[in-house]
C-alpha cells in the first residue's frame, strides 16, 4: 500500500482508505456483522484511513467503526476521519455554531469511543457558512478544548474548496473526484497540494458506475440513494452516480471498461486513475470484505498508461463533461 502524508495533518494514511456511509445505510440493507468482517479486512490489507459521518445510520458506521478499534490491537496506526453538519437541514445556514460543534463532536467521541477525533469536517455545509470567518474561529475552539485534533471540510463545488483552503490551518478538503468528475483536477488540487492540505477523494466510483458493471437495465433496492436520489430530491445528486444521468454513465462506463489493463478490475483501473492524479488519499465504499481487498490492492498497481489515460480523458470530454463539469 502506498502512504501519503499531507503538511498540515501531519500523519500518514494509506493512499486507498475505506468510505463508510454504506456501513450506516443509504446503500441497501446493512448488517454489523458484514460491517466489521469489510472494516478488518480493509485493515488486514493495509488500508489505515476511514470516512465516515454522525449522519451515516444516526451514528451506525461510527458506532461500528468504534467497535472495530476495540477488537485490533493496533489500532493506534488508524486515522478515523468523521463529518458533522448534516443533522440540520440540507442548505440551511442556521445551527452551524459553537454550541452545536460541540454537541455533534461530543457525541461522535462517544460513537467512536475516543477522547479526541482524529479529524471532523463539516459535511457539505451551505456557501455562507464556510465563507465565514467564525466558522474556523470556531472550530479552533474545539481544537483548544481537545474535542478534535484537526479539522477539514467536505463539498460539493470547487469554489468553496478553493476559498476553504486559504485557511492556514484547515487540515483536509474531501470533494467528489473520478473519472467522471474531473473539474478537480483543473481547478483545485493543485492549489490544495501546494498548501500542504490533504484531499480526501469521495465518491471515486461514481456510486458504482465506474465498476463496469451495470446495464440499462440494473435496479437498487428501494432504500438505496441509487434509487431514491437520483434526481436529487434527498440530497445534492452530485452524490448519486457522481451527477451523471445513470443511462450516460452507463455506456461512458462500458467504453471506460474496455481500457482495463489485463489482471486488474475496472474499479482498480478507476481508483488508480483518481490516486494518481494526486489526491492523498481516495475513499471507496465496499459492501463486502472481498470489495475491501481489491481496493486496497490498488495502492500496489503500477501506473495508468498515459495512452489509456488520454482515453479516459476522451471519453469524459464526448460523453460526460457536458452533464457535469460546470455545476460542481
Amino acid at each position: 500500500m502506498r502512504i501519503a502524508k499531507a503538511q498540515r495533518i501531519g500523519r500518514s494514511v494509506s493512499s486507498i482508505g475505506l468510505g463508510c456511509w454504506q456501513l450506516g445505510g443509504d446503500w441497501g440493507d446493512t448488517d454489523e456483522q458484514r460491517s466489521q468482517d469489510i472494516l478488518h479486512a480493509a485493515a488486514d490489507a493495509g488500508t489505515t484511513f476511514f470516512d465516515t459521518a454522525d449522519v451515516y445510520g444516526d451514528g451506525r458506521s461510527e458506532k461500528s467503526i468504534g467497535q472495530f478499534l476495540k477488537d485490533r490491537d493496533d489500532s493506534d496506526g488508524f486515522f478515523v476521519a468523521t463529518k458533522m453538519g448534516r443533522r440540520l437541514p440540507e442548505q440551511v445556514a442556521e445551527g452551524y455554531t459553537l454550541d452545536n460543534y460541540r454537541r455533534w463532536t461530543d457525541r461522535s467521541r462517544e460513537n467512536l469511543d475516543v477522547d479526541t477525533l482524529d479529524l471532523v469536517q463539516l459535511h457539505c455545509p451551505p456557501s455562507e457558512v464556510l465563507r465565514d470567518p467564525q466558522t474556523y474561529d470556531d472550530l479552533r475552539v474545539l481544537k483548544d478544548e481537545g474535542r478534535i485534533r484537526d479539522f477539514g471540510i467536505s463539498v460539493e463545488i470547487c469554489d468553496d474548496a478553493l476559498h476553504a483552503i486559504g485557511e492556514d490551518d484547515l487540515a483536509s478538503v474531501q470533494i467528489i473526484f473520478n473519472v467522471f468528475r474531473r473539474k478537480p483536477a483543473e481547478r483545485f488540487l493543485r492549489a490544495a497540494t501546494d498548501r500542504g492540505v490533504a484531499v480526501i477523494s469521495r465518491v471515486p466510483l461514481a456510486s458504482g458506475l465506474l465498476s463496469g458493471k451495470y446495464d440499462a437495465t440494473t435496479t437498487f433496492a428501494a432504500n438505496d440513494h441509487r434509487n431514491y436520489n437520483r434526481d436529487g430530491s434527498a440530497f445534492d445528486v452530485g452524490e448519486t452516480f457522481a451527477g451523471v444521468p445513470f443511462e450516460i454513465g452507463v455506456k461512458a462506463a462500458q467504453d471506460v471498461a474496455e481500457l482495463t489493463p489485463s489482471g486488474w478490475t475496472t474499479a482498480q483501473m478507476a481508483l488508480r486513475w483518481v490516486e494518481q492524479m494526486g489526491s492523498t488519499t481516495v475513499i471507496p465504499g465496499a459492501r463486502t470484505p472481498e470489495q475491501a481487498r481489491l481496493n486496497a490492492a490498488v495502492g500496489e498497481l503500477p501506473t495508468i498508461p498515459e495512452e489509456t489515460m488520454a482515453a479516459l480523458a476522451k471519453i469524459y470530454n464526448d460523453q460526460i463533461r457536458e452533464h457535469v463539469h460546470t455545476r460542481w
